[in-house]
């Protein structure tokens, strides 16, 4: 069975060689799909032996894992972000998924699986502020990602959205290693693009401004999100890192509250 690797990029110079390393051994080919990067993403990927399409950048980065997704020709699909890590753990596991041996190492044959899987979550760990997490709901942070062609794709309606698969789906065990963000300022960086996405989606659902949503949304959703992550997810094991995460994680509710109560004034 050949495996495709479909990625999407913007601007990743500094890690997407790492990613495509992690993957080459086992990659019947790489399929990049870039929007329009104005640093080196491209051209290191070619060198690399990728194969480039360049777009544009729409807002919901799912658009283009799609597109990648839609050129890709292998058997099994892997779908990964440029600062995401294929163990050698991990890509014997995948290897073994969708090239399974008919005997086993007695030279007995196999059991036969009369319904296999189209499709693979696989569990990722998440490196942020110099630690990996290890709680608040951040691992294993299971991710659907490895699914055969034809079977998987994603609705492209949300920033944080799963792929959907088409029939019996199963698990991985060894871990996919996310490097998400290189330091803090980086990490607000995407923390104003995603409450901006989220902004946008209170728009388009045609949120009601009351003062229900009001309370929800700047209170109750963040204190709730934030116990549930650091106290009953055990997220303060892990920390300060663990904190700032718990916390930026809540506070992103009244933050894309507040800018879709000013872009509907902007509009009024």
């Amino acid at each position: 069975m050949k495996l495709s690797i479909a990625i999407a990029t913007f601007n990743e110079q500094d890690t997407i060689a790492r990613c495509i390393e992690s993957v080459k051994d086992i990659a019947y080919e790489i399929i990049l799909v870039d929007g329009s990067s104005t640093d080196q993403t491209v051209s290191i990927a070619k060198k690399l032996g990728a194969k480039v399409l360049v777009t544009d950048n729409p807002s919901i980065f799912h658009i283009n894992k799609q597109k990648a997704i839609d050129h890709c020709r292998g058997d099994w699909i892997l779908q990964l972000d440029a600062d995401e890590v294929v163990t050698k753990e991990l890509s014997e596991e995948i290897q073994k998924i969708i090239n399974p041996q008919p005997f086993d190492a007695q030279g007995k044959p196999t059991t036969h699986n009369p319904q296999p899987n189209n499709g693979y979550w696989i569990p990722r760990k998440n490196y942020f502020l110099g630690r990996w997490l290890s709680k608040g709901g951040q691992y294993p942070d299971y991710t659907l990602r490895l699914y055969r062609r034809g079977k998987g794709r994603l609705p492209c309606k949300s920033v944080h959205e799963q792929a959907e698969v088409e029939g019996k789906v199963g698990y991985l065990i060894n871990p996919l290693l996310h490097y998400p963000y290189p330091n803090f300022s980086h990490y607000l960086e995407h923390f104003h693009r995603y409450t901006a996405i989220l902004s946008d989606e209170f728009a388009s659902e045609k949120l009601p401004i009351t003062i229900i949503t009001f309370v929800q949304y700047i209170i109750t959703k963040p204190i709730w999100w934030f116990l549930s992550t650091f106290i009953r997810h055990k997220g303060f094991y892990d920390g300060y890192p663990g904190f700032v995460f718990s916390f930026f994680s809540a506070f992103r509710f009244p933050t894309a509250y507040i800018k879709f109560l000013r872009s509907y004034k902007r509009t009024k």
